[in-house]
């Protein structure tokens, strides 16, 4: 259980790469953290186990995203919620229907953030994860081989999101977007490398690739510090920075 006096935040996709390192940093930062999966509670409950070890309060709670059923659920279990970190994604999964990813990336986000918004007090802050591929989308386009459906969700789910903007400022919640290169040690990385080696090649060509810790770390930062409504944190990736970027 949470004490009252720690913040509550809620990562989701958090069993294991990003959303496990991010749920780790939050916990060492002395906020209680809810570690959402879809399947893996083994997994799960390792991380949170990880966290209390560390000194830190964590909690599991299972429930895929793109069920409203089971976000209904989720909004009962929390209670109340200060940060909500929007870390599941997918798309790329061998039994995933033409239809997934743009569900998951895009109608899920919106519904998981509207759905947690009447729990969050004023100060609170949601964080859209994205990738660069994904976020500079429609400048760029030049996406791993099989990667195009998977980017134009997540751009969508951030287009979504941002419309929303103003319904979390009206309520005092915060609304920030981290947005990385290709991260070093990810599933999402060793999965382009079978289908598309030379993409992920060409950006490690470009400069070194973020790594997990690197990237959760300014996630953390992201629901913390001030911040502009809709602010955009960059982490890797200097040549897409050179692209003229509206959401700076």
């Amino acid at each position: 259980m949470a004490r009252q006096d720690r913040r509550i935040v809620l990562v989701t996709g958090a069993s294991r790469g990003i959303g496990a390192e991010v749920a780790a940093q939050f916990g060492d930062a002395g906020a209680h953290v809810v570690v959402n999966y879809r399947e893996k509670h083994k997994r799960a409950q390792d991380v949170a186990d990880g966290i209390v070890a560390a000194g830190g309060s964590a909690s599991v709670l299972g429930a895929d995203v793109s069920d409203p059923e089971a976000v209904e659920s989720m909004v009962e279990a929390i209670g109340r919620l200060d940060v909500l970190v929007l870390n599941a994604s997918g798309g790329l999964e061998r039994d995933a229907d033409a239809g997934y990813a743009l569900r998951l990336n895009r109608d899920a986000q919106v519904n998981l953030a509207t759905s947690m918004l009447p729990l969050m007090p004023v100060g609170g802050r949601i964080v859209f994860v994205t990738s660069h591929q994904a976020h500079f989308f429609r400048d760029k386009g030049d996406v791993p081989q099989g990667y195009a459906p998977i980017a134009a969700s997540k751009r969508a789910g951030e287009d979504a999101l941002r419309e929303l903007a103003p319904e979390f400022h009206a309520r005092g919640v915060g609304f920030t977007v981290v947005s990385g290169d290709m991260i070093d040690g990810t599933i999402i990385v060793r999965l382009l490398e079978r289908r598309d080696p030379s993409s992920v090649e060409s950006r490690r060509e470009a400069g070194p690739l973020p790594t997990v810790e690197e990237f959760a770390r300014v996630i953390v930062r992201a629901a913390t510090v001030d911040a502009a409504p809709g602010q955009t944190f960059y982490v890797g990736g200097d040549d897409y920075l050179a692209v003229t970027d509206a959401s700076r």
